[in-house]
């Protein structure tokens, strides 16, 4: 998400489309993301939810109230960062509905190349809107909370998932529809006889932490470390009691992994934005080498165009690649 859409976001408040909220009353702010400024006369208490936790901790540093989940209701507004996701936007329209008093102001932007017009229409064939501005490459859009809501057609239309009769999912969450075509050849190519304590780094909805415990029988633990607070949620539900399990919700380019290990398998992610940025799967591969003893493992999948050799190189004592297809390859690296 750029800092374009922030702007957009408030931009009615600057233009005095709206008239900002006031001290003693409470706005929700869902998709909240770093770098937001308010405009002035805007001194209504903020609560922020954002559960990716690079972006969570950057606005509690920044000196905000942010929690991963919202809770509560009677908001006197809300606001809402749309992203590229159409059902993850879609069911935070609705929870702002839900949380927002009845008549309450709710403002929603997002980019242009996100789908924000398309939303736009989406929202405005169930609920009236009051008016929208596009400025900076995106629109904001805002209505009223009606007395009856319409947040359940939103929520009927974007249901949680059941990935291959096994995994529950959500929409927003990294293939949240499918089983990735890397992780599952991460799977694939890792050894059944697996022992000692594991983790799984960039765990998701826990597909590639599954797949271990149910293959490996010698593993004593198994860690999941993962910075999307949801699907870390729905990976504590979808790996059972097969093996010693601990959760992390952490941000492993900037928090420390406290714990050592004799294997790590990872399917990290390598980009924040359209471009690739091979620079995040090489600060994974660094943070796995501190997070592994002395002759420990990782198996790691990854795109086929990005150099991770030479990280692999500086950090491990060797690697080999284990499998490639059409668009992934596989790497085994010892400690």
């Amino acid at each position: 998400m750029s800092a374009e859409a922030l702007k957009t976001l408030f931009h009615p408040f600057e233009a005095e489309a709206l008239s900002p909220p006031r001290k003693g009353e409470r706005v929700l702010f869902l998709g909240a993301e770093p770098g937001l400024r308010l405009p002035p006369g805007f001194e209504a208490t903020l609560n922020l939810v954002q559960g990716f936790r690079p972006h969570f901790r950057a606005l509690q540093a920044a000196g905000f109230t942010v929690t991963p989940q919202s809770t509560g209701d009677g908001f006197d507004a809300a606001l809402v960062l749309a992203g590229r996701h159409r059902g993850q936007n879609e069911l935070r329209i609705a929870e702002a509905l839900e949380r927002v008093a009845e008549g309450g102001l709710i403002v929603i932007a997002g980019g242009k190349e996100d789908g924000i017009a398309s939303l736009r229409k989406r929202v405005g064939d169930l609920v009236p809107l009051d008016g929208h501005m596009p400025k900076y490459h995106g629109i904001a859009f805002w209505l009223r909370r009606p007395a009856d809501m319409q947040a359940a057609a939103l929520r009927a239309a974007n249901p949680a998932l059941l990935v291959g009769d096994r995994f529950h999912t959500a929409p927003g969450m990294f293939s949240f529809d499918r089983v990735d075509a890397g992780s599952k050849l991460l799977v694939d190519n890792l050894p059944g006889d697996l022992r000692g304590s594991a983790a799984d780094f960039c765990a998701g909805w826990g597909y590639v932490a599954a797949e271990m415990a149910a293959r490996c029988p010698g593993l004593s633990a198994l860690d999941l470390y993962e910075a999307d607070f949801d699907a870390l949620g729905a990976a504590r539900g979808n790996l059972g009691n097969a093996v010693a399990q601990g959760f992390f919700w952490m941000d492993l380019l900037a928090e420390p992994v406290e714990r050592r290990y004799d294997v790590i398998a990872m399917n990290p992610p390598f980009h924040r934005s359209r471009a690739a940025e091979p620079e995040i799967g090489a600060g994974m591969i660094r943070a796995a080498a501190k997070a592994l003893r002395p002759g420990g493992r990782l198996f790691m999948v990854a795109n086929r165009q990005l150099p991770y050799e030479p990280v692999l190189s500086a950090v491990f004592a060797n690697h080999v690649e284990l499998a490639r297809d059409g668009m992934f390859k596989v790497f085994v690296a010892r400690r």
